[in-house]
């Protein structure tokens, strides 16, 4: 089921089934985050445990921790897979760079039946407040996202 959250103006997409939610590494995403990213993290989060929960019926078995992290993570990949292409310009790594790239857009956030690396989320989760550090405060100011 295709969600796409409004958060001040940014179309934040955001897919739920069983077991899984899946979000979008995109612009609007990006342009959001820039408000503030714990504060956006944690709106995100608890939006999307909600709207699973009443999907579904059941919680979604990810804590709001883990899944900040795990979408937080690829953000943050991503950001830098596209820093990296701009400076750069060796064909062939770029395209290295770019099949990375492709998994670090989509952020696929599954319970632990079916998401094998869930443990590395629920690991790192208790890092939370130095991952949202690292992050930069202005992720698109280079127009890395269009």
């Amino acid at each position: 089921m295709e969600k796409t959250y409004n958060f001040e103006n940014n179309k934040i997409k955001v897919v739920l089934e069983p077991k899984l939610v899946r979000v979008y590494s995109d612009k609007a995403l990006w342009t959001f985050l820039n408000n503030g990213a714990a504060p956006g993290f944690e709106l995100l989060a608890e939006t999307i445990k909600n709207d699973y929960s009443t999907a579904f019926g059941k919680a979604l078995d990810i804590t709001k921790d883990s899944l900040i992290v795990e979408i937080l993570v690829h953000v943050y990949c991503d950001y830098l897979g596209l820093r990296f292409n701009r400076i750069v310009k060796i064909k062939f790594i770029q395209h290295l760079v770019n099949k990375l790239l492709e998994r670090a857009e989509v952020v696929d956030c599954g319970e632990r039946s079916v998401d094998g690396n869930r443990w590395v989320w629920d690991l790192l989760a208790r890092y939370k407040k130095p991952f949202l550090r690292m992050l930069p405060k202005n992720l698109n100011v280079r127009k890395l996202k269009v």
